[in-house]
């Protein structure tokens, strides 16, 4: 099934917004920095340089993913939720594949993500697509990370 993904827009930004929220509260607990970025998106995410998709079914957001400024041409891989719904669809991995053509084809150096071993089908799937464990540092911005991991991409 092909998904209908569009760029960030303002009337997103609620559901942007109450889908991470859900996820986080539903796996772990929404720390103070992801109400804080998940509240500013335009301030944290796209005024800096970064990017936010939406998989859009019927007039709804049903999915989410974020792409934040990390360093030069690094980026995030971050904020990616499905509503309940319509998880087990395969969505996830739709929006994980779309970044990783919009890195490539933005000539990206990598993606990086912070994550939790506790999401063991999640981990699964990073390391499916590539992505290899690196070392978390100290001043992660995730209090629930364990698990840190990147991909370099490849251009063909």
């Amino acid at each position: 099934m092909a998904l209908n993904i569009l760029p960030f827009q303002d009337e997103f930004a609620k559901a942007f917004y109450e889908l991470n929220i859900e996820w986080l509260e539903t796996y772990f607990y929404a720390e103070d920095y992801d109400k804080e970025v998940l509240s500013n998106p335009k301030k944290y995410i796209i005024n800096p340089g970064g990017y936010i998709f939406s998989v859009i079914e019927n007039d709804a957001v049903i999915g989410t993913v974020a792409l934040m400024p990390y360093s030069e041409r690094v980026f995030e891989l971050t904020k990616m939720a499905v509503a309940p719904k319509h998880r087990g669809n395969k969505i996830g991995q739709q929006l994980m594949q779309y970044c990783i053509d919009f890195a490539i084809k933005n000539k990206f150096d990598a993606l990086v993500l912070y994550s939790n071993i506790l999401l063991e089908n999640a981990i699964y799937i990073y390391r499916k697509y590539g992505f290899i464990e690196i070392p978390v540092e100290e001043n992660s911005p995730y209090k629930r990370c364990n698990i840190k991991m990147e991909l370099a991409i490849k251009y063909p």
